[in-house]
């Protein structure tokens, strides 16, 4: 996947799976996504190369 097919406020996944992600920006090659763990928010970067885009 290329930086250019993503932006913020798009939903992704981990190629490995996991939670569902928003981006909420990207930089630098990276992505860093929000998610929800049970009630709680959690975040984190993610490389590009490892995200696929969900939804349409």
């Amino acid at each position: 996947m290329s930086v250019e097919s993503l932006a913020a406020g798009d939903v992704v996944q981990l190629k490995s799976g996991g939670p569902l992600m928003t981006i909420n920006w990207i930089e630098d090659g990276a992505a860093y996504c929000e998610w929800f763990d049970g009630k709680k928010n959690a975040g984190s970067s993610f490389p590009i190369t490892s995200l696929t885009k969900k939804g349409s």
